[in-house]
């Protein structure tokens, strides 16, 4: 069963050992694990259905409660603490195209707004209903989930646009056919929320972003039906398809999504390195990136994101065994990991991990084997599921992704960082930040920052706390040339800052697009632009 307040399967745990709550109590101070709020308790609070009746809907109060919040901090707090606010007044689960577009309509004649739901793993506030607003029609398209069409010489497939990432990977590996697309919520997210948010994966790298992997579909919008066909190339004006990517539920419903696939690679390998240094460091993720090597993946972690990786980790003798060779390297108390991936034929993945292995040896970096990046791979799943144990023990945790040129990424890493320590200083309260690198290009490179803070008994005070550090960081991010979002899309907590980014007269070319496919407005509304 999933969890209704926090991340991912009830059965499944990912406790916090004693040296890891040692480590954060130096750090930010203990914890004081809060009352949450049980399920019986806040079900019983939701309001009756504001909504006619309607055999594709349902107004159970636990089916809405469960689609009212993502798994952002603000979302969790919300749920936690049973402050709900406006829910969902009714969901519906269509099966097919037709059942999509009736429900379309009896939204419109029934005056309600429309919020598509996927695998609900928004953290930017995508899924949050509008207080003041219409009645709401949550619409999970959890059954459109099956592989249509495989074409085989084009290497396309076709997928019902909510199949989420195991069932998809499995309907293709099934037939010797991969997508590559493995995001941190690929366990419960979905392929249309991986287009309509511009998703990054973890192997991006080699498999390609979901702009690289999606070739086309059908959106069912209030006004009509959007086919976008799978042409490899098209010159016959704008590509509608670039409009859909990042769309956020404001155009419509997609229901399908064509996108490319590979064969299963025979070999897959991921190894770790590590330097003196974060400026050496990130100087041989910039070659590996601009030398296009064939890697899947290359991830840099900061000295304290690094620290903070292996005084979490566990296997204490397995890391005091390391610290012992790397200091024998010259390697201390700065060192950074860089983990790299390669997948291919093996003498291909031979080849690109030994090509890294020499770009990396320029810059005083040293191999340490495939051990973490074997443990990377196993719980890279598993981590998002320490939001739990640290929530229990009094801690919360959020995090925040931008991109930016090489040559700004320095001073943004160091500009965030201090913007989210200092954010609650004036109420003598310590945040631990730590930052990595995941997703490199020749130009460029994203940084994601995860910060900890201890929970207030209050509900209230960790919203505002958590407005502080959000504040803080999107400033700092703006301010050195970043874009708000390089991977979790906009919803509600990055609208705020986008005119800065795409300017007014960009805003109102998406609004007029939306217009365009939703005249009165039903979809999604409030996230992305205002109306």
């Amino acid at each position: 069963m999933r969890r209704w307040n926090g991340w991912g399967d009830e059965a499944e745990t990912y406790p916090l050992s004693e040296e890891a709550r040692r480590y954060l109590e130096e750090r930010v101070g203990p914890g004081e694990p809060p009352a949450d709020a049980s399920l019986e308790e806040v079900t019983r609070g939701i309001p009756a259905s504001r909504l006619p009746d309607h055999p594709l809907v349902t107004a159970d109060p636990e089916t809405r409660l469960r689609r009212a919040r993502g798994q952002s901090l603000p979302d969790w707090i919300a749920l936690r603490s049973g402050r709900v606010g406006t829910v969902p007044d009714g969901v519906a689960f269509p099966e097919n195209d037709g059942h999509v577009v009736e429900l379309l309509r009896f939204a419109r004649e029934a005056g309600a707004a429309v919020i598509p739901y996927g695998g609900g793993t928004s953290v930017v506030g995508h899924l949050t209903p509008d207080p003041e607003g219409p009645p709401v029609l949550s619409v999970d398209l959890g059954r459109l989930w099956q592989l249509h069409r495989l074409d085989e010489e084009s290497l396309l497939a076709s997928f019902g646009a909510g199949v989420r990432g195991p069932d998809l990977e499995a309907q293709l590996r099934s037939r010797g056919y991969t997508l590559g697309h493995y995001p941190q919520s690929f366990e419960y997210s979905s392929l249309g929320g991986w287009v309509v948010t511009r998703s990054k994966g973890q192997q991006s790298l080699g498999y390609g972003r979901i702009e690289d992997l999606f070739a086309g579909g059908r959106l069912q919008a209030p006004a009509g039906t959007l086919h976008l066909p799978p042409f490899p190339a098209s010159a016959a004006g704008p590509d509608l398809r670039e409009l859909v990517l990042g769309s956020e539920g404001r155009l419509g419903l997609l229901t399908e999504a064509v996108v490319r696939v590979r064969p299963v690679p025979e070999s897959e390998a991921f190894h770790g390195f590590f330097f003196p240094d974060f400026t050496s460091g990130l100087a041989a993720a910039r070659e590996l990136a601009q030398e296009r090597l064939a890697l899947t993946m290359v991830r840099l972690s900061t000295p304290r994101e690094t620290e903070t990786t292996l005084r979490l980790a566990g296997h204490q003798e397995l890391i005091r065994l390391l610290e012992r060779l790397l200091g024998l390297r010259g390697l201390g108390e700065g060192k950074c990991m860089l983990l790299v991936g390669a997948a291919g034929r093996p003498g291909q993945v031979r080849a690109a991990i030994s090509e890294a292995r020499a770009v990396v040896g320029r810059h005083g970096g040293v191999h340490v084997g495939r051990t973490f990046g074997r443990e990377w791979e196993k719980n890279r799943f598993r981590t998002p599921y320490l939001r739990n144990a640290l929530w229990e023990t009094g801690y919360a945790v959020d995090t925040l992704e931008t991109a930016a040129p090489w040559r700004a990424v320095p001073d943004l890493v160091a500009a965030v960082e201090v913007a989210l320590q200092s954010a609650l200083q004036p109420e003598n309260e310590r945040v631990h930040v730590f930052t990595h690198l995941s997703h490199v290009y020749p130009d460029g490179s994203n940084v994601y920052v995860t910060y900890v803070f201890r929970l207030a008994a209050d509900p209230e005070q960790n919203v505002e706390r958590w407005h502080r550090l959000k504040g803080a960081a999107s400033r700092a991010i703006g301010a050195r040339g970043g874009t708000i979002s390089h991977q979790h899309g906009v919803g509600t907590d990055h609208r705020p800052y986008l005119e800065g980014e795409k300017g007014r007269l960009g805003l109102e070319a998406l609004r007029s697009a939306a217009g365009a496919l939703d005249p009165g407005g039903m979809m999604n509304p409030g996230k992305l632009v205002e109306p």
